[in-house]
């Protein structure tokens, strides 16, 4: 399909104002479950050791969900252009709910993996279904608020989830993060079923390529685990992380080869061709990676080189959502009413590359409230990119292929948080020499494990990366193609 004929297909059908409330609201509770999940585990994790008597795999337990959530971005948006949303949402919620109930059951450390990992594949379906869907019943100039509420929702939820799994974990048991999901999921279920049967349909007969699907998640898998274990499990240079960057390599060179050989690509060639994805994509993979990376080291950072308790590194952590939840609110109202709405990540983007900038300079020289105030002017210039990439990779498709579009976007943010983390481990724990004297990994990355300065040296290199990759989102957003975001400049508010 050409450039121009993906322009001229129609805005979605008028929707009114009370279905339109009816159907996000439903969404939002989706999502709000699936954000939950990615951070509700973490303080569970050494009681989860302790009482499955196994702390040496216990890893394996977010790990698990990271690749199921990661593959199953872009296969879920994918289906929902062949079989509509709905059905697809109704799966995944209930893969999801499937997936808690046996997490709480689970008698064994690897039991809870499986289980983690069926859950995964559910919960990564939810957040580009819910943004599929707004692309369903909002033109792309009306969806921009909207995303940013979805947005908004991501990250209290993220902010939530290690409160509540602390909670619940020491008041109750912690099978009680998984048992949680049971009625929200069902109130999720009934709450989809009913308003998404008044969701417009885009969808179009088409063959699933399932050779396409199963190379891009082995090139994935692969890519994922030599991040996961790489200087950890295994030296960087040893054999079987060479050989996973060396599969991983070669399935994505096969994939792209199916892709260009396939009669119905996985992902669609004129979909690949479209100048405004690959650009939106990769500007997603470095600016939404980039926060993800923050996101986990900032905590370390402010324990090994400020000294800082663990309650003030989750004020600083809550500072730096709290910023980027802004910054989406602010993106999404000026994307709707500029005509040259880059200009909102490039003013954003350079803001996060000065405070990490800063950070670089003097990384031993802030108080816990000169952090915190720090993270939060950097991460409303990092929020912008939230609502932007969505909005505008949604613009450049036609209706019938925004799942796959939203999908796959989601997938390259996703993978370019687990790259970014891997880049900022790969300076930390290279830098310490990990295996010096006999020391674990966990004495090593410890305030007693290595000095102040060394840390310090270490985490300045971090910042530096970290400016170097919303750099690279910068330079992605101005190859971005500024086209008239279609629909009315006006309509009311479907979320108040």
């Amino acid at each position: 399909m050409s450039t121009k004929s993906v322009h001229r297909d129609p805005a979605p059908a008028p929707v009114d104002p009370a279905t339109v409330r009816t159907i996000i609201g439903g969404i939002m509770l989706a999502m709000f479950l699936s954000a939950l999940e990615q951070t509700i585990v973490a303080p569970a994790l050494p009681t989860i050791g302790r009482s499955l008597a196994d702390v040496e795999n216990l890893s394996w337990v977010v790990t698990a969900y990271l690749l199921s959530t990661t593959l199953a971005t872009t296969l879920f948006g994918k289906l929902s252009d062949i079989y509509g949303r709905r059905a697809l949402m109704l799966v995944s919620v209930s893969v999801f709910v499937v997936g808690s109930v046996a997490c709480a059951l689970a008698p064994t450390i690897w039991a809870l993996v499986a289980a983690r990992t069926l859950q995964g594949l559910g919960g990564g379906g939810l957040l580009p279904l819910a943004q599929t869907v707004i692309a369903d019943i909002l033109s792309p100039r009306e969806r921009p608020q909207v995303q940013a509420y979805s947005s908004v929702m991501f990250m209290t939820a993220s902010i939530l989830g290690p409160v509540l799994g602390g909670l619940l974990t020491d008041y109750i048991h912690w099978s009680m993060i998984f048992w949680i999901n049971l009625p929200l999921g069902i109130v999720a279920l009934l709450t989809t079923n009913h308003a998404l049967k008044r969701l417009p349909r885009h969808e179009r007969p088409h063959r699933l390529d399932l050779i396409g699907a199963v190379l891009m998640v082995g090139a994935a898998v692969a890519l994922l685990l030599a991040l996961a274990w790489g200087g950890i499990a295994y030296p960087w240079g040893s054999t079987q992380i060479f050989g996973l960057f060396g599969g991983s390599a070669v399935l994505w060179g096969l994939f792209v080869w199916r892709l260009m050989r396939a009669p119905e690509p996985f992902i669609p060639l004129s979909m690949v061709r479209e100048s405004v994805v690959g650009a939106v994509v990769a500007s997603g993979f470095f600016g939404i990676g980039t926060i993800i990376g923050l996101s986990i080291f900032m905590p370390l950072y402010m324990e090994l080189v400020l000294g800082a308790t663990a309650s003030a590194s989750g004020i600083v952590l809550i500072a730096f959502m709290s910023g980027a939840t802004i910054g989406s609110l602010l993106a999404g109202r000026l994307l709707s009413r500029l005509d040259r709405y880059k200009r909102v990540p490039l003013v954003g983007l350079p803001l996060g590359v000065a405070v990490l900038t800063i950070f670089a300079i003097w990384p031993a020289s802030f108080s816990t409230l000169g952090v915190a105030v720090l993270l939060a002017v950097g991460g409303v210039g990092m929020g912008t990119m939230y609502p932007t990439t969505t909005v505008l990779i949604q613009n450049a498709v036609p209706p019938y292929q925004v799942g796959t579009a939203t999908g796959t976007l989601n997938f390259f943010r996703q993978l370019g948080g687990a790259i970014v983390v891997a880049v900022f481990g790969a300076i930390l724990l290279g830098g310490l020499d990990i295996h010096a004297g006999g020391a674990t990994v966990l004495e090593r990355l410890s305030p007693v494990g290595g000095s102040t300065e060394e840390f310090a040296v270490l985490f300045r290199l971090v910042f530096i990366a970290a400016a170097c990759f919303l750099a690279a989102a910068f330079v992605a957003v101005l190859y971005i193609a500024e086209r008239p975001l279609r629909g009315p400049a006006v309509r009311p508010q479907p979320a108040e």
